[in-house]
């Protein structure tokens, strides 16, 4: 796990949006964090991997804004905004193994064939019965 020392991101509080009543237009609770990937104390692998990332809250100039609403208290919305930064970093800092392609195997290609044809069967005993004519 990667700790974001706090000299790395700005916080600043504004005015939460939505409903809240008269106390939403006075009180500064919701929270803007802004983190400058590229001006930031981590390596630079990690760095790229962020920059990649197809996320809408990093700008072009490799700044992320993440705001935290969440919480009535702006404390809580800090807490949140920091917990948040930290699990972006941390996801992106995990590499996942490379995949290779398989084939499958002979008895799932056979399995795969079986119920194929049992389901035509099926099918094919929806269909009209044919009226004898000699009946009647």
């Amino acid at each position: 796990m990667i700790l974001i020392p706090e000299t790395d991101y700005h916080l600043s509080a504004i005015r939460a949006q939505g409903a809240g009543g008269q106390n939403v237009n006075k009180v500064s609770s919701a929270i803007h964090l802004r983190f400058d990937i590229v001006a930031s104390a981590l390596s630079d692998a990690l760095k790229q991997r962020l920059l990649q990332l197809k996320d809408s809250r990093i700008s072009e100039q490799g700044v992320l804004v993440l705001k935290a609403q969440q919480y009535r208290t702006q404390e809580a919305n800090k807490r949140d905004a920091i917990q948040r930064l930290h699990d972006i970093v941390n996801a992106a800092n995990k590499v996942l193994p490379t995949r290779y392609a398989t084939r499958p195997s002979y008895g799932s290609k056979q399995r795969r064939l079986q119920s194929k044809t049992q389901r035509g069967q099926i099918k094919q005993m929806r269909g009209k019965i044919a009226a004898d004519k000699n009946e009647h």
